[in-house]
Parts: C-alpha cells; structure tokens; sequence
C-alpha cells in the first residue's frame, strides 16, 4: 500500500536503495535525468535501460515486488519513530552532497541544524588516556561559545563519547554518525546517552533501521563524519584506526585537518603526530588555536568599514560580491550553491576577484571581502 500523498516521494527514495545493483551513483544520474525517485519508478522500463548504469537485469529491479515490500516496511518504522529521511534538494547536509561518494540518502533523528555555520567533528581513540579525556573537554568546551556550532562524532567508546557527553552538558549541540541502523544503539552502554542526543542534537545514519554494527560499516560512517564537517579534530590516535581514517577523509574532501600533539613514546598519539608531520593535520594545543586555524575569532578582525562599490563586473563575479557583501566570511561550499557557478567556474571567479585585491582567502576555504 503506498503512503499518503506527501510520503510518497520519500517512499521511493526508499525504493531506490533497495533495488539490487543500483548504488549511489546510478541513482544520482537516474535522479537527475527523471527529476525524483517517484518519476523513476513511473518510467517504463524500455526508458530505463537508455540510461547509463542501468542494464535490462537492473532495469526489472524497478518492477520487484520485493523492492516494495522492504520500503513499506522502512516507511513503517520512520513514521513510527519519527525519523527524518534526508535525500538530494530535501534537507541533504550540504557540505557533505559536495563529496563525490556521499550516500544517496540518510536518516536522522534529532533537531540540529546540519548546515550550522560551524561544524567540528571530534574524533580519537576508544581507548583514551586521562590526556586524551582532559584534551577534549577543554576542545568542547572552549567551543562554546562560538555561534552556531555543532560538534559531531561516531557515538564510539573512547573520544567520540567524551565528546558527545561534555556537549550533552553544557547544552551544545551534538551529532552522533553510526554505523548501523536507528533500530538499535551501539554500544548498548551509550544507549541513554543517545537518547540524550536526540533532544539536543541527533543521530544520522545511511544504513536501514535493521542493519546491524559491521565492522565493515565504520570506515563508511566515517566519510560522512568527514564530509559534513568544516574541520575534523584527531585528540589522541594509534598510526592505525578509524580516526586517521576519517582525518584522511577530510583531507582528501579539501577539509581542514587539525591534531593535537604528544609524547614521541605513546602509541596513542603516534597517529596525531605522524598527521601533523606529514602536514595532513595542524597541530593545536588549545581551543583558541582551533579557533585561529578556522578564522572563527570575530574579534581579530577588523571592523567593518563601508563597502566599496565595483563597477564592470562579470555576472558570475557579482553574484559573489553580492553574498560577501552580507557576511564577514562564507564557505566555498555556500557560494557554490548560492551562485550556481560549476567547481571550476567558481574557482576561476574567486582566484580573477582575489587577484584584483576585491577578496580574500581563508583558513578552511572561506572568502571575505578585503
């Protein structure tokens, strides 16, 4: 039985990940050829087969009883439990649909606001020393004060639950990424804290209510810990583990890195120092260095002072002015969406308006007028 008539859409959204052989990137050139998942499932198969991915085999696929089955009974348990489907052009993070391997889709329980003007993922060891645990409340907590932060994590042993607590605290805002479904919390340990988190922050999963804790799940959370984040925090790490993996992530996505530092002995902090000797990570040693690192200090700035008016500018180069104009600083990642300009289009814009001394380049890929 299909929902009713504002569901429907997310129904297929459903659908789409359900039907065998098409992943996230068939169903993003199926997406932006038929317009929405509902068209898709409307469009007859001969038409489905012209498009790129899909073959006569995954084109029945659409067709499969099967398929329906398993996303009404996805729908059932997102209604029930009031979880919020977030797809392309519907409440999707922006900085993480930028990553070219982002999930096709994610579901979410909680209230934060998951494009907040600032994001810090946390992340670390599960096996923390009392160094680890002091470094990072004083992170979150020197944190605080900032507007419009969120802090996210992956809800593990360790850092991640230091971090999601002190946040829980203090009353900041705070995300756990999971490996798994909403049909259950892992570690059972964190399960009141979870609870916590939703009234104050949430939970965000690409994985369906059933899935259970796969190792193999957590190096794919961690991308998305990485690509929603404007800055991506290592607090004690081994050479090898799911933190340097999510650090590497966010390198690799153009995101600012940053560790702190310790002793050259302690295979806890081999992992941060080996970051910030091979320049992946900036090395930190309090929150006010993080807060530099992203130029998130306003008083360091200088007062605000009447913008020049420019004249002979291209379009696209005035739809940047345009924005700057109404902030002290904005993320690549806002412009892109804000001017419509492709990646390279925009690049070319920035580097010909810098270059003329209009703008400014900052730490963590956001611009400001001079």
């Amino acid at each position: 039985m299909l929902p009713p008539d504002e569901n429907k859409e997310v129904y297929y959204q459903l659908a789409l990940g359900f039907v065998p052989g098409i992943g996230a990137k068939t169903g993003r050139v199926l997406l932006e050829k038929f317009g929405s998942a509902t068209s898709i499932f409307h469009t007859p198969l001969k038409e489905l087969k012209n498009t790129e991915g899909v073959s006569e085999i995954k084109a029945k696929g659409f067709k499969d009883d099967e398929v329906f089955r398993k996303a009404e009974k996805e729908m059932d348990f997102i209604l029930k439990n009031e979880i919020k489907v977030l797809y392309t052009n519907h409440n999707y993070p922006k900085r993480l649909s930028n990553c070219s391997d982002a999930p096709l889709l994610l579901y979410y329980k909680g209230n934060a606001d998951l494009d907040a003007a600032k994001i810090v993922a946390v992340v670390g060891t599960r096996k923390n020393t009392d160094y680890g645990h002091q470094l990072c409340e004083e992170l979150v907590d020197g944190l605080r004060t900032l507007d419009d932060i969120l802090i996210v994590s992956g809800l593990a042993l360790g850092i991640d639950a230091i971090a999601h607590k002190k946040c829980v605290h203090q009353g900041t805002a705070t995300v756990g990424v999971l490996g798994h479904g909403l049909g259950r919390i892992y570690p059972f340990t964190h399960t009141s804290l979870a609870g916590q988190m939703t009234e104050h922050g949430g939970l965000l999963t690409e994985f369906i209510s059933e899935t259970l804790p796969d190792r193999n799940n957590f190096p794919m959370r961690n991308r998305i810990v990485a690509g929603m984040s404007d800055v991506t925090v290592v607090i004690e790490s081994h050479v090898t583990g799911g933190a340097l993996i999510t650090a590497n992530l966010a390198s690799g996505y153009n995101r600012e890195v940053a560790a702190y530092p310790g002793r050259v002995n302690d295979t806890r902090s081999a992992g941060c120092n080996e970051l910030i000797r091979k320049n992946v990570a900036a090395m930190i040693t309090k929150p006010e260095d993080l807060i530099d690192l992203m130029n998130w200090n306003k008083e360091a700035r200088p007062k605000a002072v009447q913008r020049q008016l420019f004249i002979n500018l291209l379009p696209e180069e005035q739809k940047i002015i345009d924005l700057l104009q109404t902030k002290d600083s904005v993320h690549a990642d806002e412009l892109y969406h804000h001017t419509g300009l492709s990646s390279s289009q925009l690049a070319a814009t920035l580097l010909q308006l810098e270059m003329q001394g209009i703008i400014k380049t900052l730490p963590g890929k956001y611009y400001r007028m001079y």
